[in-house]
C-alpha cells in the first residue's frame, strides 16, 4: 500500500502545479517570473547550474552529472562553459547542432538522457517552469502571440527579447476562436516528458528507402481534407514530428552522421535561422537544442565529405573521451554491478581497482617524458601523490595529446568480462585474479583488437597483476600486525624522538636505565632505507621532518602518523619488513599447528571485519600472498 499512496501523492502534486489561464494572465506571471520566458539553451543551462558546481584544484564538478557519469568533469567543464553557458547568453553557438563525440560506451548517451530526464524533472520545479498555448501540438511559446512591431516595446518593458513567429495552425485559431485578441488566448503550464512527447524528441535513422521526412516534420491528415477542403489548411495537418513536439526543449538526433541526407537539410534552417519547413506553410519556428552523437572514424569520414560543408559549418563537436581517473573507473563497475542482477555476489576488495586498472593503462599514451611511465602517468591522473611530481606536471602530461581517451578498452567489455567470471565460477566470491583471467581470455575473442594491440594489452594485464601482487601483500600483512595504528604510531614515535636527539646533537635517555646514549642510527637508517633514503639524503630527510614537526606546532596541530606521506610508507615497509618471515610461515604451512592455526584465524577475521573480505575470499588472499613469499 505504501507504493500506491506515494503514486496518489505523486497524482496530487502534479494536480498542484497545473496552471491555465489567459494570455494577460500569463503577462503577469512573466512580469514577476521573467525567467519562464527563457530560450531552450538558457533554461538547460539553468538547470546544470542550479543544481551545483563545486571547484576542485581550479577544475568546476556539476553536481547535475556527478552521479551518473565519472571522469568527465573536463569535458563536462568544456561542454557547459563553452556551449551551453554562451548559448543561454543568446550568442551564436545556440545555433549550432552540439555533436557528442567519442569512443563507445564512453558516455555520450548517458549524458543525453541526463539531460531529458534532468529536462522533466526541472519543468516541474518553479525556475524550470514551461508554459504555451493551450491546445498546440508544439507546445508553442505564447509571446509569439505579440505582434512583430510591438515587440520592441515589449522589450522595452518587459527586458524579454521574443524570437520566433506564431505557427500557421495557432495564426488561424488565434482570428478563428478568439478572434484576434491575443489577451484572450488560452495558455498552460506544460511538463516536459519524453514519453507523452512534450518538449523531448528522440529521432533515430532506419532504412532510407522506407524512412518518411515526415518522421521529423510531421504530416498531411488526409482523413481531415474532405473536411477542411485544402492540403494547406494547417488543421489538415498533423503536427507530430520530432522537430515539432521537441519544440521548447531538446532534440536528440541518434546516429545523425549515418542519416540520409534529406533528413539533414531541415537542420540548416532549424539551427541557423530558428525555423523549418512542413508542408504547405511558412516556415515553423521552433526553439529547440538538437543534440547528436557519433565516433570519432564516422565523424572523420563526415567532414571528408565536401557536400556536408553547410551542415559542418553549423556543428560545435564536443570530444567526450574515455574515463582516466582510476577511481573514477571503479565508481563505473560498480554502478554497472549495483544495476544488476549479479549484486548479491561478494566481489573482494580490490577487484574493480585492479580491472580498472588494466582499462585505465589501455587509454593512455605513452608519456614523452622519460622520466614517467605509464603507471606513474596514472597514478598522477588519479590524483594520487607521487614523489618528484607536482600538479604541474600532470598538466604538462595532459597537453601531450589532445586525443588522449579517445581509445582503448571500453567499461562494457570489462564488465562482460565480469560478469562471466562470476556466471562461470558459480561462487558466491571473486577476486581480482579471477578477474584479470577473464579480462586475457576475452582479448582472444575480442573482434576489434589487432595482434599488436592484444600483446599490448597483455602486456597490461601482467602490470595489472604486478600491482595487484603489492597490494595483496600490503593487505595481509597489515592484517597480521596486530593493533597495526598501535604499532606503526609507537615505531615513528621512537623514529621521531631519535630523530630529534640526531638533528639537535644530543643524548637521549634509555627508558629503562635511565642512562644517557647516542640516537639510535640503526634503528634510523633501517627505516629511511625503506623508501630509498640514501645514506648522503639521510641529514636533510630528517631535518625536513624536524621542520614539519614544528609547522604543525605553531599552528597548533598535532604531527601524526598521517602527516607525512614518505614517513608513513616507511613505516609500513618497516613494519611489513619484520613481519614477512611470520606471514610466510603461518601462510605456506601446509599442516599448521595449533599457535599457528589461530594466528590465520585472527587475520581472516580482521580481513572480514577491518577490510570487507568475506571467508573465501580472505582464505584465497592468504593462499596467495603465501605463494608469492615463497617464490
Amino acid at each position: 500500500m505504501d507504493i500506491l499512496k506515494k503514486v496518489e501523492q505523486y497524482r496530487e502534486e502534479e494536480e498542484k502545479l497545473k496552471w491555465e489561464g489567459t494570455f494577460a494572465e500569463y503577462l503577469d506571471i512573466v512580469k514577476q517570473k521573467p525567467w519562464v520566458a527563457q530560450s531552450a539553451h538558457s533554461r538547460i543551462y539553468h538547470m546544470i547550474k542550479d543544481k551545483g558546481i563545486e571547484t576542485e584544484h581550479g577544475a568546476k564538478k556539476y553536481s547535475f552529472f556527478s552521479s551518473e557519469l565519472y571522469g568527465l568533469e573536463e569535458a563536462l567543464e568544456r561542454l557547459v562553459e563553452e556551449y551551453f553557458h554562451p548559448a543561454a547568453k543568446r550568442l551564436d553557438v545556440r545555433k549550432r547542432i552540439l555533436l557528442l563525440m567519442g569512443p563507445v560506451s564512453g558516455g555520450k548517451s548517458t549524458l543525453v538522457a541526463i539531460l531529458k530526464k534532468g529536462m522533466e524533472a526541472y519543468s516541474r520545479t518553479e525556475r524550470g517552469a514551461v508554459y504555451a498555448i493551450k491546445g498546440c501540438p508544439m507546445h508553442e511559446d505564447p509571446l509569439h502571440l505579440i505582434p512583430e512591431h510591438l515587440r520592441g516595446d515589449f522589450y522595452e518593458e518587459y527586458g524579454i527579447r521574443i524570437e520566433g513567429n506564431l505557427s500557421p495552425l495557432n495564426m488561424m485559431r488565434l482570428q478563428e476562436e478568439y478572434n484576434g485578441r491575443i489577451e484572450d488566448v488560452m495558455v498552460e503550464r506544460i511538463f516536459f516528458s519524453e514519453d507523452k512527447r512534450v518538449g523531448v524528441g528522440t529521432f533515430s535513422p532506419s532504412d532510407p528507402k522506407s524512412q518518411d521526412i515526415a518522421d521529423l516534420t510531421g504530416s498531411i491528415d488526409f482523413s481531415t481534407i474532405a473536411e477542411y477542403g485544402s492540403e494547406s489548411d494547417p488543421r489538415a495537418y498533423r503536427f507530430d514530428g520530432e522537430l515539432n513536439k521537441a519544440n521548447r526543449g531538446l532534440m536528440e538526433f541518434q546516429e545523425m552522421l549515418k542519416c540520409d541526407e534529406k533528413f539533414l537539410w531541415h537542420l540548416l534552417s532549424l539551427t541557423q535561422e530558428g525555423n523549418f519547413k512542413a508542408g504547405r506553410f511558412a516556415l515553423i519556428s521552433a526553439d529547440e537544442l538538437i543534440v547528436a552523437h557519433t565516433n570519432e572514424t564516422e565523424y572523420r569520414s563526415f567532414i571528408s565529405n565536401k557536400k556536408n560543408e553547410a551542415l559542418h559549418s553549423r556543428i560545435i563537436v564536443m570530444p567526450i573521451p574515455y574515463n582516466l581517473k582510476l577511481s573514477e573507473e571503479e565508481k563505473i563497475y560498480e554502478k554497472m554491478i549495483r544495476e544488476s542482477d549479479v549484486s548479491d555476489v561478494h566481489i573482494a576488495p580490490h577487484t574493480l581497482k585492479v580491472a580498472a586498472m588494466f582499462t585505465i593503462l589501455t587509454r593512455l599514451k605513452e608519456p614523452k617524458r622519460g622520466d614517467i611511465d605509464l603507471v606513474k602517468k596514472m597514478r598522477l591522473y588519479d590524483g594520487e601523490s607521487v614523489e618528484g611530481y607536482n600538479s604541474a606536471d600532470v598538466d604538462q602530461l595532459k597537453k601531450e595529446y589532445q586525443d588522449e581517451g579517445m581509445s582503448g578498452i571500453d567499461p562494457r567489455y570489462v564488465i562482460n568480462r565480469i560478469s562471466s567470471t562470476i556466471i562461470r565460477k558459480e561462487v558466491a566470491s571473486i577476486n581480482a585474479l579471477d578477474v584479470l583471467r577473464s579480462l586475457k581470455e576475452g582479448l582472444d575473442q575480442h573482434p576489434s583488437i589487432s595482434n599488436e594491440q592484444r600483446e599490448k594489452y597483455l602486456n597490461f594485464i601482467s602490470v595489472a597483476r604486478k600491482e595487484y601482487d603489492n597490494i595483496a601483500k600490503k593487505e595481509v600483512q597489515k592484517a597480521f600486525v596486530y593493533s597495526y595504528e598501535e604499532s606503526a604510531k609507537t615505531l615513528m614515535d621512537n623514529y621521531l624522538d631519535n630523530v630529534e636527539a640526531y638533528c639537535n646533537k644530543s643524548k637521549m635517555r634509555d627508558p629503562l636505565t635511565g642512562e644517557e646514549i647516542n640516537p639510535d642510527e640503526k634503528l634510523m637508517r633501517s627505516i629511511e632505507e625503506q623508501i630509498g633514503i640514501s645514506e648522503n639524503a639521510k641529514k636533510a630527510f630528517r631535518e625536513e621532518i624536524l621542520i614539519r614537526i614544528s609547522a604543525y606546532a605553531r599552528k597548533g596541530k598535532r604531527f601524526d602518523y598521517h602527516s607525512h606521506d614518505r614517513l608513513r610508507e616507511a613505516i609500513q615497509k618497516k613494519l611489513f619488513a619484520d613481519l614477512k618471515d611470520i606471514v610466510k610461515i603461518t601462510t605456506s604451512t601446509k599442516t599448521p599447528d595449533e599457535q599457528q592455526l589461530k594466528k590465520i584465524n585472527e587475520v581472516v577475521a580482521r580481513l572480514i571485519d577491518d577490510y570487507g573480505y568475506n571467508s573465501v575470499s580472505a582464505n584465497d588472499l592468504l593462499r596467495y600472498v603465501g605463494s608469492l613469499l615463497n617464490r
